[in-house]
C-alpha cells in the first residue's frame, strides 16, 4: 500500500474513532440517494436556469447561464454519474455555445462531479479554490465514503480530481458570456479558504453556495482532525455584506432560493450561536455541556430549519475558538 493510500486511510480512521465531524450526533438521517434530478430545471431569468436540490441532502441547487455565445455551469453535484447529467442538461440547453464551469467551494458535492467536463468545458476557479482543491480534494472522498450515506459512497466511486484550466488571482474576475457578464467574487476563507460568489450583476443574482443555507442550519466543516479551516466571523461578515450587490435573487447552496433576507436570517442565526456559546464559555460549561444546553434552544427558535445535526458542529467550532 502506498503511504498517501496509508495516509487516507489513517486519517479516516482516526476520524471515525475521534468521533468527530459527522460522526454520532451530527450523522445527518436522509435515506434518499444523493442524485441531482434534472428533469425540471427553473428558469429564474430569462436564459438563467436552476436545478434545484429538492432539499435532499448532499444534493446542491445548480447553476447554468447562458449567454449569446457561451454558457456557464454553477458547481456539479457529487460524483460523476451528477456531472453526465448535469453536462448532459448543460449541453441541451446551451446548444453549440462554449462552456464554462466554475464551483462555489471545493467540497465534494459541489465540484466532484468536475472530471466529465475536463474536456467539454473550461474549468474556472479561484487560486484558494484550486489549492485547497490540490490540498484536501482525495482526503475528502474518504472523509465522505466513511461518514456519509452508502448511497453517496457509491456516487463518488470513479471520482477523479481535476484541476482547473484557469485560475484568478484577486477578489474579483468577469467572464462574459455574449450579451450577459458574469463576476466571480472570491470570499476567502469563510466556510471554506476559497468561497466564491457568482453575480450577474445586470439581473442581480447571487450563487452563493454553501455560504447561505435556507431553513437549514449552516454547514460548519469542522472536522477535526481532518479539517478545521473555516472563520465563522468572517462568514459571517461576508453575509452581511451581500447587500452591497443589491440582490433581487439569491440561490443558497442548498435550500429555496429567496430575497437578501435568508442572508440576514443566516447571519443572525450564526450571531446568536456564537454570543450563546461565549456566554456559557464564561459560566465554565465544556463544549460538551454547552451542546446539551444551546442545541435544544436554537432549535426551539428555528423549529421550521432542516438539520439540526448541524448545530453540534456549529457548537463545537465555536467552544474550540474559546478553548
Amino acid at each position: 500500500m502506498s503511504s498517501r493510500r496509508s495516509f487516507l486511510k489513517m486519517t479516516a480512521a482516526t476520524f471515525l474513532l475521534s468521533g468527530g465531524g459527522l460522526q454520532g450526533d451530527a450523522q445527518v438521517s436522509d435515506d434518499r440517494p444523493p442524485v441531482v434530478d434534472i428533469s425540471d430545471p427553473v428558469e429564474v431569468a430569462d436564459g438563467i436556469w436552476v436545478i434545484r436540490d429538492q432539499r435532499i441532502w448532499l444534493v446542491p441547487n445548480i447553476g447554468i447561464v447562458v449567454g449569446k455565445n457561451a454558457a456557464l455551469v454553477i458547481d456539479t453535484g457529487l460524483g460523476p454519474a451528477n456531472g453526465e447529467r448535469v453536462l448532459t442538461l448543460a449541453r441541451k440547453l446551451a446548444g453549440s455555445r462554449k462552456l464554462y464551469l466554475t464551483v462555489t467551494h471545493f467540497h465534494p458535492e459541489h465540484g466532484y462531479g468536475a472530471k466529465v467536463f475536463e474536456k467539454d468545458a473550461t474549468i474556472v476557479y479561484n487560486r484558494a479554490q484550486r489549492d485547497e482543491l490540490r490540498q484536501k480534494g482525495a482526503r475528502y472522498i474518504e472523509l465522505f465514503k466513511h461518514t456519509q450515506s452508502t448511497s453517496a459512497g457509491m456516487a463518488l466511486e470513479g471520482t477523479q480530481i481535476v484541476m482547473p484550466h484557469f485560475v484568478y488571482d484577486g477578489q474579483m474576475s468577469e467572464l462574459d458570456l455574449g450579451g450577459r457578464k458574469v463576476q466571480f467574487h472570491n470570499v476567502g476563507l469563510a466556510h471554506t479558504r476559497g468561497d466564491q460568489l457568482v453575480v450577474l450583476p445586470e439581473e442581480k443574482i447571487v450563487f452563493a453556495g454553501d455560504l447561505i443555507e435556507e431553513r437549514m442550519f449552516p454547514i460548519f466543516p469542522y472536522f477535526p482532525p481532518t479539517d478545521t479551516e473555516l472563520d465563522g466571523a468572517r462568514w459571517s461578515n461576508a453575509l452581511a455584506d451581500l447587500k452591497r450587490y443589491s440582490p433581487k435573487l439569491i440561490i443558497p447552496g442548498h435550500g429555496d432560493p429567496g430575497s437578501l433576507a435568508i442572508a440576514l436570517n443566516l447571519k443572525s442565526q450564526m450571531d446568536q450561536v456564537q454570543q450563546g456559546v461565549l456566554k456559557l464559555h464564561t459560566a465554565g460549561f465544556t463544549a460538551d455541556q454547552m451542546l446539551a444546553q444551546y442545541k435544544p434552544k436554537m432549535m426551539a427558535a428555528f423549529p421550521n430549519w432542516q438539520h439540526p445535526e448541524m448545530l453540534d458542529l456549529q457548537i463545537r467550532y465555536n467552544a474550540s475558538l474559546l478553548s
